[in-house]
């Protein structure tokens, strides 16, 4: 008999079944019923680890600064190729690509690579936004050098804004809010990101502080979303915040290393998680929508971490190609 207990926090972990076999191991030596509780420090030392990737890209850009050529290719782990090998169908992951191959530009020519590279050793497995959190990463930094590399700002930018009406509704709506193009003090910037992802429009806006020393704070976060048809509007809300609060501890800390075969993180105190004190002013806009409903509960985690690395560009004129973030390289020197 399994009891199944409802608990936060586990993200795509729960769909693995390791821990239901050690109790089932345990259980085979023992009379009785057994209990297996892993220590926080068993659980970091001993995970399934979110895939590290690496991307390529290059673009060709028209006489107005417009996109006319995109190509993008990537290496990585494939988690649907363990999870579920019958949907990793020649050589491509439906889960590792989303983010990548459906993007909401209009790019006459576009391609997209995905190179199947598995780290030895370690095991990857799904974490909240999954594909999303990495691919949108990496095409809103993009495209946000293409608008720097036009000399256009980045909502107005003609590559990022025009067609389909659904996105250009959530982009003009999280700037507006925002107060985009209105003056910020000396090291702090605005960033714009802008996505279609799990069936959902959704465009954000980060205000960000950049200190002396390199360290970042996320000031203010600014999100329209069209999710479809909303039944429950304040449930939008609390997921767009939780997954805020999580895409800025992996874009500010979210590293794990090892050293001698071993994770060298134990606990909060090294593997650090953004904090109340470091909490940002989130504010979620939806708009109106009688279209399905769309996905919730991984959609601001993808979207929230190429917006806080595009207003550190705005803030200090360095581009973010790595997370989690350097804050040595942002050092201001005296």
């Amino acid at each position: 008999m399994v009891h199944n207990h409802l608990i936060g926090g586990g993200f795509g972990r729960r769909l693995e079944s390791d821990g239901v076999a050690r109790a089932v191991e345990i259980a085979k030596q023992v009379d009785g019923p057994v209990k297996v509780v892993w220590t926080r420090e068993e659980d970091i030392q001993h995970d399934m680890y979110r895939p590290y990737f690496l991307d390529r890209l290059s673009a060709g850009l028209d006489a107005k600064g417009m996109p006319v050529a995109w190509n993008n290719r990537f290496a990585g782990s494939s988690i649907i190729a363990r999870w579920l090998p019958p949907g990793f169908n020649n050589g491509l992951d439906p889960d590792t690509t989303e983010g990548a191959i459906d993007l909401v530009y209009g790019l006459p020519n576009f391609h997209v690579e995905y190179v199947r590279v598995e780290p030895p050793g370690i095991s990857t497995a799904f974490w909240r936004s999954v594909g999303p959190s990495h691919n949108v990463f990496v095409t809103e930094s993009f495209i946000d050098e293409l608008a720097a590399a036009a000399k256009q700002d980045p909502v107005a930018y003609g590559g990022r804004s025009s067609t389909r009406r659904a996105r250009k509704a959530v982009l003009d709506l999280a700037a507006g809010k925002a107060g985009w193009g209105q003056p910020l003090a000396q090291g702090q910037g605005r960033g714009v990101s802008l996505q279609f992802a799990f069936a959902t429009y959704m465009a954000m806006v980060a205000e960000v502080e950049v200190a002396k020393d390199g360290a970042v704070r996320v000031r203010r976060v600014v999100c329209a979303v069209d999710c479809g048809t909303v039944v429950n509007p304040d449930t939008v809300r609390a997921q767009i915040q939780s997954a805020v609060m999580f895409g800025i501890t992996a874009a500010l800390y979210g590293k794990i290393t090892l050293k001698g075969g071993r994770v060298e993180q134990s606990n909060f105190d090294s593997y650090q998680i953004l904090r109340m004190d470091e909490a940002p002013a989130v504010e979620v806009h939806i708009v109106k929508s009688l279209e399905p409903p769309g996905g919730m509960g991984e959609a601001g985690t993808s979207a929230i971490v190429p917006a806080v690395t595009n207003a550190v560009f705005a803030a200090t004129g360095k581009r973010l190609r790595q997370l989690p973030v350097d804050t040595v390289a942002l050092k201001r020197r005296a």
